[in-house]
């Protein structure tokens, strides 16, 4: 029978974690396993790998073949490396004591990676937290001017728009100031004539009742004879 160490997919859709498992590799991709060795979750960064070291390692050296991916995760975990130091005691190049110092020594270098990485990771994140905040003040603060000048636009119409109006009143009132002017003119031009003429009936009334010396002395004559018919 051959055995097969592969991913045995669990979790919701766009969200999957893994579970890592001996299994029969004629057997289906999620169904029955021989054993379970850990878990692998893709979603964080970098990835969860929990692993069990010594059983992967044995399963190896009984004859398991790991998948690419599955190969790929067993050495990031050190998997691979122990079993080729373990390799070189079985062949006498070192002892077990040696083997476990050298694996020790790899493991806590690989720490220190996996540390470095993390701590990158974290001071990227937070400088893209920094611009994507300056971002924001920065856009917030345009839309404050733009806002403002707005403002400013819209008041500076409104008192444009009063003044004209304030000028157009004027205008007007100036308009029927010079029209009733132009009517009293008119007005005072018709009734001058008149009394112009009146004046000039009155003045020519005395001249018409004035009479010569000798019309007074006719007019005496007349009254005289006709005063002495009746003696």
């Amino acid at each position: 029978m051959s055995v097969k160490i592969r991913l045995q997919r669990f979790g919701r859709k766009g969200r999957p974690i893994y579970h890592i498992v001996v299994a029969d590799a004629r057997a289906p991709r999620d169904g029955r396993y021989i054993a379970r060795l850990g878990s692998y979750n893709p979603n964080t960064n970098p990835a969860t790998i929990d692993l069990s070291v010594d059983d992967s390692v044995q399963w190896i050296r009984n004859g398991a073949q790991p998948t690419d991916t599955c190969r790929a995760i067993l050495s990031y975990k050190g998997v691979m490396m122990k079993k080729h130091l373990q390799d070189g005691v079985a062949k006498g190049a070192f002892s077990a004591e040696e083997a476990e110092s050298k694996f020790g020594l790899w493991l806590q270098s690989k720490e220190e990676r996996i540390d470095a990485k993390k701590s990158g990771l974290k001071a990227a994140g937070d400088e893209r937290r920094k611009a994507r905040m300056a971002a924001e003040s920065k856009l917030n603060q345009e839309r404050a001017a733009a806002l403002i000048a707005k403002k400013s636009a819209l008041a500076a119409e409104l008192e444009a728009a009063a003044r004209a109006a304030a000028a157009e009143a004027a205008g007007e009132d100036a308009d029927a100031t010079s029209a009733q002017q132009d009517v009293e003119t008119a007005v005072m031009d018709v009734h001058e004539p008149e009394a112009v003429a009146t004046e000039s009936t009155t003045e020519s009334e005395p001249v018409a009742s004035e009479s010569t010396p000798d019309q007074s002395a006719e007019q005496a004559t007349g009254e005289a004879s006709v005063e002495a018919d009746p003696a």
